[in-house]
């Protein structure tokens, strides 16, 4: 039951019109204009429960990979960036300044497979210079939660072969 609520809080809305409506004291179609309104602005571009890693990815690893690209001439950063954007395993992708152009964040079952997609897809993008890959080890603070952490989960990060 709990994996069930789980993923329906991943992939569904964290609360409905009706209850919206309830808390603001509007009518429900009123809500649902605004809502829609928003999505179609691409304001609202999706709900997300915040879970605690260890649930949420304790089978997964993510990575930060900076990545150095030769911008093209007509398209700048962007075409090469919408590209990378693409890949089922990016889950956020930046344009930074400083020394790199993309800070790309990236999940995979293991090390392998991240370095695979690495090494196979997005080193060989033309125009696609240099990466840098740095894996997540652990997490302390998740989009302004702190995560709390055992005792016994102080002695090694979550990521081993």
């Amino acid at each position: 039951m709990v994996k069930k609520i789980l993923q329906l809080l991943v992939n569904g809305e964290a609360v409905n019109t009706a209850q919206i409506s309830a808390i603001l004291g509007a009518p429900e179609a009123d809500v649902e204009a605004a809502l829609a309104e928003l999505q179609a602005d691409k304001v609202l571009l999706g709900w997300r429960p915040i879970l605690h890693p260890k649930v949420n990815g304790g089978d997964r690893v993510q990575a930060l990979i900076e990545v150095k690209i030769m911008p093209e001439r007509e398209g700048g950063f962007n075409k090469i960036a919408e590209r990378i954007a693409r890949f089922d395993q990016v889950v956020t992708c930046y344009l930074m300044s400083g020394g790199y152009d993309l800070m790309v964040v990236v999940t995979g079952r293991n090390l392998l497979e991240i370095a695979t997609f690495v090494s196979e897809k997005l080193s060989t993008i033309d125009r696609v210079q240099s990466t840098a890959t740095r894996f997540m080890l652990r997490c302390y603070k998740e989009s302004g939660f702190l995560i709390e952490t055992q005792p016994d989960e102080m002695e090694r990060p979550a990521v081993s072969p």
